[in-house]
């Protein structure tokens, strides 16, 4: 019975060490990733410029005067290209000094934000329109519809403009592509990748303390048996 007891253990342990062997590797691999990088790089901070020089907000209009038929609910002072703007109820867009109506944000527009927020004078490659984005995309959660700036730069970096209120949303490059694909390996969210509390996880967790459970069973048998010898 003992005998048996232990074949059985030890199939199972091989069993399970075989079937999550894989995931733990790329759970290993990924944590030596991370534990290795700077997460301030992989964020893209080295590529923000250190100081932004706005214009002083005087002279602003009297929110008020904006639009007779306009109810304000929320209100922000913002800086879009140096200049200063109302964004009222999280939709309109009015020039702080004239009161006059921002349309959505144009391409020459955006990139003349991207390069007020990039560090060093990279060429512009080309501009893209978004107005969705997939669960996989590295813009994924973010505001739509925006523009992406790509630069002419050896880590492919990419900026992202809000095209409704110009706002500087995310920078993207080589690097940050690279930890996002070990992060879905990681967090094992294949459809999405930020997860945490999805079945698969939570059942190779199960699984891997099963194998770990098994290995100790198997090593305390044997020594029983090496003490009964």
């Amino acid at each position: 019975m003992r005998k048996n007891n232990q074949y059985y253990t030890r199939r199972i342990h091989r069993f399970l060490g075989v079937f999550i062997g894989i995931q733990f590797f790329f759970w290993t691999l990924s944590g030596l990733y991370f534990s290795w990088t700077d997460i301030d790089e992989i964020h893209g901070d080295h590529f923000h410029a250190d100081h932004m020089m706005h214009m002083t907000a005087n002279n602003l209009v009297d929110p008020g005067s904006l639009d007779s038929t306009l109810e304000i609910a929320t209100m922000e002072l913002r800086f879009v290209r140096h200049q200063p703007y109302y964004w009222v109820n999280g939709e309109k867009l009015y020039h702080a000094q004239t009161g006059e109506l921002q349309g959505e944000i144009t391409e020459e527009q955006a990139k003349e934000i991207a390069k007020i927020y990039i560090k060093g004078d990279y060429g512009i490659k080309g501009a893209e329109y978004l107005t969705e984005t997939g669960s996989h995309h590295e813009y994924r959660g973010r505001p739509l519809p925006a523009w992406a700036i790509h630069f002419d730069h050896p880590e492919s970096l990419t900026a992202y403009i809000d095209a409704k209120n110009g706002n500087f949303e995310r920078v993207r490059h080589s690097s940050w592509r690279v930890f996002d694909f070990l992060w879905m390996f990681h967090t094992m969210d294949y459809a999405g990748r930020d997860n945490f509390n999805n079945l698969l996880l939570r059942a190779f967790s199960l699984f891997g303390l099963a194998t770990i459970v098994s290995g100790f069973t198997l090593f305390f048998m044997t020594i029983k048996k090496k003490k009964k010898a």
